[in-house]
């Protein structure tokens, strides 16, 4: 069909791919860190208490101050390139445009701060994508991740006269080529240490407890990736989760607890990796690599290793692409 003269120019007929991390801060300032925590902390599907009770909280307690510990904790892990979560979720788009060349476009967005999420939906349309994959890199669903992700773009979709179709990559958890991924990574950085672990931890990312009650299926996930890798490695791993805010009961065992009683049963040598995180970030890099090394060591352990995230490595990205490839299934021609 041939268009009049006087048509606006539409771009159309690309296919889009928009990978979602969690979020960071711009920097790491107490400012920064309050504008990033109150986005954050509003979120209905983070903190499940009725905003009538929960706002008075946040902004009279939490806000004035939170921010100014969190940022100190943020400066220690920042880079020349910014925070590692924003810099490494950028770079794994890079490597995945990479891989898939003209059959997509790539982008990223994070739920909570910049790139936000409808900007670059908005952006991604703009440039022609009538079809978009939406990526959240949570490899275990849960509502606090995975679905506000989602929330976010449908309410950006809903503000959209003219849509993208629209699918979304389900949880990943309990995949092949992701455990596979896994194996390569964690038994590499155990191949580069210098002492032999008396003990591999498994940390995820904590939740309430009330999460579980109430079906979320988040703590059968991480349960499943870590029997599936230690059946991959052939070694046991120690299950705990980390990250506990509030005075609610959250999944247990606890990380940093975990990490004391095993210097206390004589687990002098330890090794933790972070298979919930699809990047390194201020949980992986200060929480346990930081602060879970002195607990340890402070405890009595004589020898800790913290073993990165899968980030933009090749068996990361070989598994991301791989992934994606399948989701585009109809949409691009296979590899």
């Amino acid at each position: 069909m041939t268009l009049p003269p006087d048509h606006p120019p539409v771009a159309t007929g690309k296919i889009g791919v928009l990978l979602i991390n969690l979020g960071t801060p711009d920097a790491p300032t107490a400012a920064a860190v309050r504008r990033y925590l109150a986005e954050f902390l509003s979120d209905r599907r983070v903190v499940e208490i009725p905003p009538l009770l929960w706002q008075p909280i946040l902004r009279g307690i939490i806000l004035t101050t939170r921010p100014k510990k969190s940022a100190h904790a943020y400066q220690q892990v920042w880079r020349e390139d910014g925070s590692p979560l924003a810099a490494i979720t950028a770079a794994q788009a890079r490597a995945l445009q990479a891989v898939l060349g003209e059959a997509a476009i790539v982008d990223h967005a994070m739920r909570y701060g910049r790139p936000a999420i409808a900007d670059r939906l908005a952006a991604l349309k703009a440039r022609g994508c009538e079809r978009i994959l939406v990526a959240p890199l949570y490899p275990q669903y849960c509502g606090a991740t995975t679905a506000t992700a989602n929330d976010m773009v449908f309410a950006a979709l809903a503000k959209m006269r003219w849509q993208p179709a629209l699918r979304t990559l389900p949880p990943y958890f309990d995949d092949a080529g992701y455990i596979a991924a896994l194996k390569v990574s964690v038994e590499t950085s155990l191949a580069s240490l210098d002492f032999e672990p008396d003990a591999i931890v498994a940390s995820f990312h904590g939740m309430p407890q009330r999460t579980l009650e109430l079906g979320d299926p988040y703590h059968c996930h991480c349960r499943k990736t870590a029997r599936l890798l230690s059946e991959a490695m052939g070694r046991e791993l120690v299950v705990a989760f980390q990250s506990r805010f509030g005075r609610a009961k959250w999944l247990e065992p606890a990380t940093d607890t975990t990490l004391v009683r095993l210097a206390g049963e004589g687990k002098k040598r330890v090794a933790i990796l972070a298979p919930g995180f699809s990047a390194d970030c201020l949980e992986t890099l200060e929480e346990l690599s930081i602060r879970g090394q002195e607990s340890f060591l402070t405890a009595g352990g004589e020898r800790f290793a913290y073993l990165p995230c899968l980030n933009d490595s090749e068996a990361g990205m070989e598994m991301v692409s791989n992934l994606v490839r399948r989701e585009l299934a109809g949409w691009i021609e296979p590899a």
